[in-house]
C-alpha cells in the first residue's frame, strides 16, 4: 500500500552486496523521492474527493432532516384538520334532541 518505500529500503539495509556508487545512490534516492510525492500527491486528491463527497452528503442530510421535520409539520397540521372534520360530522349527523312539549 503506501508503506511499500519502507519495505524497499529495510531490503536494501539487508542486502549484503557492495555498497552502490554514489551517483546511483543518488539516483535511487531521486526515484525513492519522486514516488513518494506522487504518492502523497496521490493520496491529497483522494482525500480532497472524501471532504468533497462528506461536505455533499452533510448537506443531504440537512436537506433531509429539514424535509423531515416540515412532513411532521404537515402531518401534526393534518390530522388536526381530521379530527375537527370528524367531530363537525358527528355533530351534523347526531341527532337534534327536540324538548318535550
Amino acid at each position: 500500500m503506501c508503506y511499500n518505500h519502507e519495505e524497499e529500503w529495510r531490503r536494501e539495509k539487508d542486502n549484503h552486496t557492495p555498497p552502490q556508487s554514489t551517483a546511483a545512490a543518488v539516483a535511487r534516492s531521486v526515484a525513492l523521492l519522486e514516488d513518494l510525492r506522487a504518492r502523497a500527491a496521490e493520496t491529497e486528491f483522494r482525500l480532497q474527493q472524501a471532504r468533497a463527497r462528506e461536505a455533499a452528503l452533510t448537506r443531504q442530510l440537512h436537506e433531509t432532516k429539514r424535509f423531515v421535520l416540515v412532513m411532521e409539520i404537515i402531518e401534526s397540521y393534518l390530522q388536526r384538520r381530521f379530527l375537527q372534520q370528524q367531530q363537525l360530522l358527528a355533530r351534523l349527523l347526531s341527532p337534534v334532541s327536540v324538548p318535550p312539549q
